[in-house]
């Protein structure tokens, strides 16, 4: 005995009509799909408020970095450009130039998200020559920069903190000879920051105002790179050492051209 097996091709809407009828004959499932929507909803308004407010964060974080940093050091380079004018000297020109270029970048180019950090690494060499002018044959120090990728992007003025730091806590505060040592290289695309410098007695350095300092400096780099940095603080009684790794991000084109028009807009 054999028996005919029949195919009937229906209509998809056919199959849909059928789903529909089920779905929507059903009152609690209903509920509980509205239910699901409006909580979906609800978490991704909220996800959008959470990095809004974690770009507003670190917007305020730089921009009070940004107050920190000016005054720090621009009396002492503004006396050291005075006395060089009346000198005469050529070197007046050189410092007038490093800190119009520092400045303009810390106010202009730093008004984005991320940076090139050749630029970023530039800024670092004025600050450090800018300082160097002021301490002279007192002052020792060893800068290495090597194998820096031209298209990586880093978030500005996120290494400054720590040279800052190197200076006006560090070698300022100590008498006779004082010293720094500098490393800045990549691999791939993570960065190793290397800052050792020596140190003055504990009753002289305000430790107060350092350990402050450093704290904002941890806070700003969980902003802008939560689960991609190492930070490790080391301090003894004469030597203080940073050792900071970032996850950088690759430069893309949107990104370059976004830099560019900044900086044609404000220049």
């Amino acid at each position: 005995m054999k028996t005919a097996i029949g195919f009937t091709k229906e209509h998809p809407f056919l199959f849909m009509r059928g789903t529909l009828i089920r779905i929507f004959g059903n009152p609690p499932l209903i509920c509980a799909m509205l239910l699901s929507l409006k909580t979906f909803k609800r978490w991704h308004l909220k996800q959008k408020e959470n990095e809004m407010l974690v770009r507003e964060n670190a917007n305020a974080e730089l921009q009070l970095l940004k107050a920190q940093v000016h005054p720090h050091f621009l009396f002492n380079t503004l006396n050291n450009i005075y006395s060089f004018t009346l000198s005469k000297s050529a070197q007046a020109e050189e410092l007038v130039e490093k800190l119009s270029d520092m400045l303009r970048y810390m106010i202009t180019d730093c008004n984005v998200e991320l940076v090139p950090l050749e630029k970023e690494i530039k800024m670092l060499g004025d600050y450090i020559g800018l300082e160097k002018v002021r301490y002279g044959d007192r002052l020792d120090l060893w800068v290495d920069i090597n194998n820096t990728k031209n298209n990586l992007l880093i978030a500005p003025l996120v290494m400054i903190p720590f040279v800052e730091n190197s200076f006006k806590h560090g070698t300022s505060m100590m008498r006779g000879k004082q010293w720094i040592q500098l490393s800045i290289k990549t691999e791939d695309n993570v960065l190793d920051f290397t800052l050792i410098n020596s140190k003055p007695p504990a009753p002289v350095q305000n430790k107060n105002k350092t350990g402050i300092g450093l704290m904002n400096v941890k806070k700003r780099l969980a902003l802008l790179y939560p689960g991609k940095h190492e930070l490790t603080v080391t301090s003894n009684e004469s030597i203080f050492s940073v050792r900071l790794t970032l996850q950088l991000q690759f430069a893309n084109e949107a990104v370059l051209t976004n830099f560019i028009n900044h900086q044609f807009i404000y220049s």
